[in-house]
């Protein structure tokens, strides 16, 4: 039986039978986390035996802009020790009311074992971001290989649903590596997408069958002969690639072997937790300071209208938390990218690692985790 339309409206407030989603209506403003520090949880979902999917929302019901590929800073309290670690999106920034990160537990990690452990639906986080470089949204191509292994497979989802969301059936080949089928993040969806998509091809390659006697897939491990299997036209394609150190270096070899253009090629290069635990280990105490060293520098940032001293031999990022200056980082050890600032006025000694380009460096870009000042800042931030 129809409801009359003047009797019944959907989308009406005020009518009684009716509580309305927040992000029905009008358009909510985009979240950022130097408006709203914190996101709740509103559902998880189990992946695999050691694989969780942690969906979050904004309170205030904003919705979330970010390039696919691109990851959360969490700032968590574990025990009384503050941690801030860094997850890959899961989720497509084409469904922009949620937001999802996807987390193994590791043996003897503390922020995956107390994520798998405590964050339910109702906990409360304080996030950062996004940020990151890793994503198709700025290297466009006609064809795309996506190569992943372990919870790697996470920033390439977040690429192959965009993409999907979108109703842009673009030439993509997924090939992912577990340890046996039933660790394969993601299987039915990816199965799914492919499904539903002319052009998206999907290749599990397992190191053993495990418990599951009916795999009719490969087993072993990615060679160059398989990957010309499943791939034969690999070379013209743009490569993105993310998983355990060791899987990412073959890839690199196997690609090098064949003669690959290494400017098409593209890998979230790190792992978070094993970069930051580096980074918590003891250091050596340095030798007694000179009045030079023991010089103190103004840093202004820009956009809080925030003013701190540092001193000539600390950097940016220590004398900001110690002033209790929210900002993004995770590796500390100039890796990873995300504390990447530019710099409206000032100079700095940055010894980094690899996290940033010579020519953001030109640019006046610099990473406060390894900059020393040499002269007040100002800072865009």
């Amino acid at each position: 039986m129809m409801r009359d339309a003047a009797q019944f409206n959907p989308l009406d407030a005020s009518d009684s039978r009716v509580t309305r989603p927040a992000f029905w209506g009008a358009l909510p403003e985009r979240w950022t986390s130097e408006v709203e520090e914190t996101l709740v949880c509103c559902h998880v979902w189990q992946e695999t035996h050691d694989v969780k999917s942690f969906f979050l929302r904004s309170p205030q019901g904003r919705t979330f802009s970010f390039e696919p590929g691109q990851f959360l800073t969490l700032e968590l309290e574990i025990d009384g020790e503050a941690i801030n670690r860094c997850y890959t999106i899961s989720s497509s920034p084409a469904r922009p009311h949620t937001i999802s990160i996807t987390v193994k537990r590791v043996p003897g990690g503390k922020v995956s074992n107390w994520l798998h452990d405590n964050l339910r639906p109702g906990v409360s986080l304080r996030v950062l971001g996004p940020a990151g470089e890793f994503t198709c949204a700025r290297h466009p191509a006609p064809k795309y290989l996506f190569l992943s292994a372990g919870s790697g497979v996470t920033p390439l989802m977040s690429m192959s649903r965009a993409h999907h969301d979108l109703a842009e059936d673009r030439d993509i080949i997924f090939v992912h590596s577990a340890r046996t089928p039933d660790d394969i993040i993601f299987a039915r969806e990816l199965e799914l997408i492919a499904s539903s998509r002319a052009n998206f091809r999907t290749s599990f390659v397992c190191e053993r069958v495990g418990a599951r006697t009916d795999w009719s897939g490969v087993t072993g491990f990615l060679s160059l002969p398989l990957l010309k299997l499943i791939a034969p036209d690999f070379m013209e394609r743009e490569i993105f690639t993310c998983g355990p150190a060791p899987y990412m270096k073959a890839v690199r070899d196997l690609l090098d072997e064949a003669g690959f253009a290494r400017e098409r090629y593209h890998e979230e290069s790190f792992s978070f937790e094993t970069l930051t635990a580096q980074a918590e280990a003891p250091v050596e105490q340095p030798p007694a300071e000179s009045s030079v060293e023991t010089a103190s520098f103004t840093v202004t940032f820009a956009k809080s209208r925030r003013e701190i001293q540092c001193g000539a031999r600390q950097t940016v990022l220590d004398a900001a938390r110690q002033a209790g200056v929210r900002l993004a980082s995770s590796c500390s050890q100039g890796m990873c990218g995300t504390c990447k600032v530019k710099l409206v006025s000032g100079q700095v000694e940055m010894k980094h690692s690899g996290g940033i380009r010579q020519r953001e460096i030109d640019q006046g870009m610099a990473l406060l985790c390894c900059s020393k000042p040499l002269s007040d800042l100002v800072v865009d931030k």
